[in-house]
């Protein structure tokens, strides 16, 4: 009774030492570390995470197939042909507008050279006056050596590329059916290692919501960037276009615009140019590009937000800098997974207790 007495009456223990922290230094080194290994690793990398982008697409039309009572083996096998079947086609249709497009691209430049000119005369008229001020104060024009490197074996090293890169493709089917059929299974296996019933249920609860939330995402901004490109094929069509160049430009545009700001950036450049290439007059040729700044508007602006809420909001200054990293690690590839990933980060943080903060950044 009475050492019952004293643990009572004495003082509480002393509560846990907080777990030591690594410098600042060690976490920067440690994140170089993680993005050298990254890029040098992205031949192994790359097709992992194309074949989980694909599959996540996927996931939701398997489990529409699932609610009919197919076999998931045999729904992932439709998906994946279907898929197939559909980028062949498509690359069928475009094949003859995209090779028309490059061997007539450089005569097309030179005839688009007169009308450029045309319109810089102003600005070498105050060229020439500059020139001529400066020859009166006796500054001679400087002598310009223009270097020419002349590269050889272009056709060589594509050809020895070629192998490579149909292994890579053949890798991320295959990884895709795969992940598509046994990807669930593989979950469950991962999580039995975890030691506790808490840090299971909370890994379930993050894979659950990531694979919901961003197969949703990818699915539905996947179907906005596709009415975007028909959309723009649409408009470039009424404007006196080629049905199949119009659907070439619009295949282009619903790519590019998988990556944020810059997708848009490098699209209004190629509708310039396709303007000015098309069309005679410096109206027409600058409607092209109107028309694709207006679509990308209504749907940046209004159509995605309104589509997707702001659960999936991301922060621009973040965005443009997982992009700069991703495409710099990763090439054009880097730049279309970025979103994802990003949004796999926000979710994953906002489920992990005392990360919420790190989640609200990205906001």
């Amino acid at each position: 009774m009475v050492a019952s007495i004293e643990a009572t009456d004495g003082e509480l223990p002393p509560p846990p030492a907080p777990r030591p922290r690594a410098p600042a230094s060690m976490v920067v080194l440690a994140t170089l570390a993680v993005l050298a290994a990254a890029w040098a690793a992205q031949g192994l990398i790359l097709p992992i995470l194309l074949a989980m982008f694909f599959a996540m697409v996927g996931n939701p039309i398997l489990r529409g197939l699932r609610r009919l009572y197919v076999p998931r083996f045999v729904g992932a096998l439709v998906v994946l042909l279907g898929g197939l079947a559909a980028t062949g086609m498509l690359a069928w249709q475009l094949a003859g507008p995209v090779r028309g497009w490059i061997e007539e691209a450089p005569r097309q430049l030179r005839s688009l050279t007169p009308r450029l000119q045309q319109m810089a005369k102003p600005v070498q008229s105050a060229s020439a006056a500059a020139e001529s001020i400066a020859k009166v104060a006796d500054v001679g024009p400087k002598q310009r050596v223009q270097l020419v490197e002349i590269k050889s074996g272009g056709t060589l090293q594509w050809l020895a590329a070629t192998p490579r890169m149909l292994a890579s493709v053949l890798a991320v089917v295959l990884l895709t059916f795969f992940f598509m059929v046994y990807g669930e299974r593989l979950q469950r296996h991962a999580i039995a290692i975890l030691p506790d019933r808490q840090r299971k249920k909370l890994t379930v609860d993050i894979m659950t919501s990531i694979e919901h939330e961003v197969s949703r995402y990818i699915l539905t901004i996947s179907i906005i960037n596709t009415l975007l490109g028909m959309a723009l094929a649409g408009c470039l069509w009424a404007l006196g276009v080629r049905g199949p160049e119009a659907l070439m430009w619009g295949t282009i545009v619903a790519l590019l615009n998988f990556a944020p700001y810059v997708g848009a950036f490098i699209g209004v450049f190629l509708m310039l140019l396709m303007g000015f290439v098309n069309f005679d007059t410096i109206g027409a040729s600058l409607l092209p590009a109107a028309v694709y700044l207006g679509l990308h508007t209504l749907e940046g602006q209004l159509i995605t937000p309104i589509v997707l809420g702001r659960r999936m909001a991301l922060s621009p200054l973040i965005l443009i800098i997982a992009l700069m990293v991703f495409g710099f690690l990763f090439g054009i590839i880097g730049l279309l997974l970025a979103v994802p990933l990003l949004v796999c980060a926000k979710i994953a943080l906002v489920r992990v207790e005392g990360m919420d903060r790190w989640a609200r950044l990205l906001e």
